[in-house]
């Protein structure tokens, strides 16, 4: 079996990882550069902390088992000679700065143990012992021990080379331009401005991109660039020991409002510097900067870590989440054009369900039984249907 992989980003990667192991024939276009993208513009994060119960958090729970042994395998694979792709499960701590906010976040951590997450709730004292430069004036917390890190661009050049190891192919500067189809209107490869490419399958994994690399094909997808920020402090010694975040996060995730919307989320990397976000906001694929989006981040997170008014920013920096309106990311076939496949819009968790995408669509592709049920994933959800257009011929 043959595959194109449209995007090389860490979805593309991992999936074509996927699918080079299991033997088929892969090759990856990237309109631009490898890890160009969203992979590049990321915090890492391996969250189930932010997930109620449903279908994105069991998605979530199987990527959770899987990534230590991914991290596991990349070692073996690549040696000791290649980057660490510092895969840590240091653990969330989520917090409630208002007196009205405590309440709802301990009801929340409520229904996500029933759903199977370890959540330990947290009084003031308890969240200090975790966190001992912790605003002390929160007023509840909750500990997920499962949450994790990973730097997302070395972990996406390392699913590309160990895809690679395995006989991928990856071609950078290399967009789809349209597809190319049999007498029966079977998708069956791609012309991009150097060559016509066949296959016997096109997945479309290129995160907010997905939307016009869809159109390329003739199949619509509503698939929109969701902007984020991030600022980036100097370097100093640890003084934040997990992914702490307010618990306002939780319901910026998953709203639909396009107007700007902020959340501290707060944690230190492994150099020690300090990552501060959240923004999220629909405006297209404007790219630049805005100061006001910034200034928010920085005074929020200020809330929780006061000593950060002693630290100065380093640089700042943006990328774009593939916002889908049902919420859910698309793993699977397209039922309206047959040869075309989907692995993309996981908004703000596609590191984190990277590792699990790929081994779901490689599942699917093969006629593996999958580990969860993909349905509530597939293109053809009901979910989705209101959002989906006609094929093009």
């Amino acid at each position: 079996m043959n595959v194109i992989v449209i995007g090389g980003g860490i979805i593309g990667a991992a999936t074509a990882r996927s699918l080079a192991r299991r033997g088929l024939s892969v090759v990856v276009l990237e309109r631009g550069r490898n890890v160009g993208g969203t992979s590049s513009g990321g915090e890492g994060n391996l969250l189930l902390s932010d997930k109620g119960p449903g279908d994105e958090l069991r998605l979530t729970q199987y990527s959770s088992t899987l990534w230590p042994i991914v991290d596991a395998e990349l070692r073996d694979e690549l040696g000791p000679g290649f980057p660490s792709v510092e895969f840590e499960r240091k653990g969330g701590v989520v917090v409630s700065t208002t007196a009205a906010g405590a309440q709802p976040l301990l009801d929340f951590a409520a229904t996500q143990r029933a759903a199977g997450v370890v959540a330990h709730p947290l009084d003031v004292a308890a969240a200090l012992e975790l966190e001992p430069h912790l605003n002390p004036a929160i007023t509840a917390g909750v500990h997920y021990p499962e949450d994790a890190q990973v730097q997302p661009v070395i972990m996406t050049e390392a699913l590309i080379a160990s895809a690679k190891r395995s006989g991928a192919w990856f071609f950078e500067n290399e967009p789809a331009l349209s597809g190319i189809r049999n007498p029966a209107g079977d998708l069956v490869g791609v012309r991009t401005p150097t060559r016509a490419l066949y296959a016997d399958a096109v997945v479309i994994a290129a995160g907010p991109w997905s939307g016009s690399a869809a159109e390329a094909l003739g199949v619509p997808l509503p698939v929109k660039p969701r902007r984020g920020m991030v600022l980036v402090t100097s370097r100093m010694p640890h003084r934040i020991f997990h992914k702490v975040y307010d618990g306002d996060y939780v319901s910026a995730v998953g709203s639909s409002d396009a107007a700007l919307q902020t959340s501290s989320v707060i944690e230190t990397t492994a150099a020690g510097t300090v990552l501060i976000g959240s923004s999220r906001q629909q405006i297209g694929f404007d790219s630049r900067l805005t100061v006001a989006v910034l200034r928010e981040l920085a005074q929020k997170a200020l809330r929780l870590f006061p000593f950060l008014s002693e630290m100065s920013v380093m640089r700042s920096y943006g990328g774009f989440r593939p916002f889908m309106p049902d919420h859910l990311p698309v793993i699977g076939a397209d039922p309206r054009l047959s040869g075309l496949w989907h692995a993309t819009g996981h908004e703000g968790a596609g590191i984190g369900l990277s590792v699990a995408t790929g081994a779901l669509l490689a599942d699917l592709m093969t006629g593996a039984t999958p580990a969860i049920d993909a349905a509530a994933f597939s293109p053809a959800r009901p979910s989705l249907a209101p959002y989906l257009g006609a094929v093009a011929a």
